[in-house]
């Protein structure tokens, strides 16, 4: 499909225009690091060291509602990736001007949501309805990755069974998530499947680090991963960095926010920066999508945010 001009190419936004006012309104900010939580944006936007990712809504205050004017904003601010975990419910001539835009300005995509039925008793099931749902789930995920290039997607394999032994919901778990792995190895689509912590989400089978490592080696495949979400796994069980090494060669990407509150770095208890240099010296490569609020509203929160990110990354 021949990609359409956004809004901010016929006249509604100028890139330039946005740069200039940018430049000019970023001059009165300092250059030199700022605590965590302070209201001013530095003007530096060089690339950070890590693909931390926002979410297209983000940066809304500054950039408007348009994603690719958010896709500009958050590459002006030296950010190399991006993620939208509703990418899935969006138009597909949209979700290919995304894809373009993301080309052009040498950017990835995070994981977007393929399944997350958190009322459902679906993965766990050896029944075979549940499993047509999921088959269908993640052939309509092939297709937005083939229109958005995308690499990662993400699982929630649902609630648990309290009539059913654990063994078997397990078993049924890597069974389904093998049938998962097959439909999108063609695609070259790596799926990752989340744990949640019980405190906020009640109910669910997949919880701790090791469960999931466990899940994935039995799947046996390199289109199963996990994505490992430090917000949820801080609640869980805590340990961050060693759970990080010893699941390592089954880690396919990250979700950020401290805890508790869920918001930018350094507003809970999670000591992102070192946790930020392990992966930096680790070698990693992938996207760590910020899935987390803001402590702050409107442009002090945005302005908050980048701000924590460039303290984080100053390692």
């Amino acid at each position: 499909m021949t990609k359409k001009n956004p809004r901010w190419l016929k006249g509604g936004f100028s890139r330039r225009r946005f740069i200039e006012t940018s430049a000019a309104t970023l001059a009165a900010f300092s250059v030199s690091p700022l605590k965590v939580g302070a209201t001013r944006v530095s003007s530096q936007s060089s690339s950070f060291k890590l693909k931390y990712a926002p979410s297209l809504g983000m940066f809304q205050e500054h950039a408007g509602k348009d994603p690719l004017d958010n896709l500009i904003f958050a590459a002006d601010q030296g950010f190399r990736a991006v993620f939208d975990n509703g990418l899935m419910n969006k138009p597909p001539e949209l979700q290919e001007n995304i894809a373009a835009e993301l080309t052009r300005l040498k950017m990835d995509l995070g994981p977007f949501v393929a399944y997350a039925d958190f009322k459902v008793e679906s993965f766990v099931s050896d029944k075979e309805d549940a499993r047509l749902m999921i088959k269908q789930k993640m052939k309509s995920a092939v297709e937005t990755a083939k229109r958005t290039n995308a690499k990662w997607t993400l699982v929630v394999p649902g609630r648990y069974n309290q009539r059913m032994e654990w063994g078997y919901q397990t078993a049924n778990v890597i069974q389904n998530l093998k049938y998962c792995a097959d439909i999108c190895a063609p695609a070259g689509l790596v799926m990752g499947i989340e744990p949640l912590n019980p405190w906020n989400h009640p109910g669910l089978f997949l919880k701790h680090m090791p469960q999931a490592f466990q899940i994935c080696r039995a799947v046996n495949s390199p289109y199963c991963k996990i994505v490992d979400d430090l917000y949820h796994q801080q609640i869980s069980e805590g340990n961050l960095i060693p759970n990080i090494d010893r699941s390592w060669s089954e880690i396919a990407s990250f979700h950020l926010g401290d805890n508790p509150g869920r918001k930018e770095p350094g507003t809970g208890e999670i000591n992102f920066k070192n946790i930020f240099k392990y992966l930096y010296e680790k070698g990693y490569q992938g996207v760590l999508c910020m899935e987390h609020g803001k402590s702050l509203p409107g442009k002090e929160g945005e302005k908050a945010v980048i701000n924590a990110y460039r303290m984080c990354d100053s390692f």
